[in-house]
């Protein structure tokens, strides 16, 4: 698995401790000084079925500075893509990237249900 966080953020703490008190083996990445390309993140939002919306960090400063909650709606999902793959602090974290599935954010519950199969 691949596991996307910036280390300074406590939600991307919080997961990767779940990981590894869980046992579960996990390449790290650092998003912001190893941005995800568009490629990946294409392939990304292929296999999860997630609306692209769920890939951006709605709550942090860089959406807020760009204006995105005005612009992203009216974005393509190329265009899109291209600004997520410019700044990693654009983009959700943490991200758990598995064989067959994308978890974006922590949520434990969810991360288990998905984990443990």
């Amino acid at each position: 698995m691949l596991f996307l966080e910036y280390p300074k953020c406590s939600t991307c703490q919080k997961a990767k401790k779940y990981l590894i008190e869980n046992g579960f083996n996990f390449e790290d990445r650092h998003i912001v000084e190893n941005n995800p390309t568009k490629e990946e993140l294409k392939t990304w939002l292929d296999k999860s079925g997630f609306d692209l919306k769920k890939f951006f960090n709605t709550s942090g400063m860089k959406y807020r500075e760009l204006n995105l909650k005005d612009k992203l709606p009216t974005m393509t999902e190329d265009e899109a893509l291209n600004l997520l793959s410019t700044d990693g602090m654009l983009v959700k974290r943490p991200l758990l990237i598995g064989e067959d599935f994308v978890l974006t954010g922590f949520r434990e519950k969810q991360w288990e249900e998905v984990l443990k199969k």
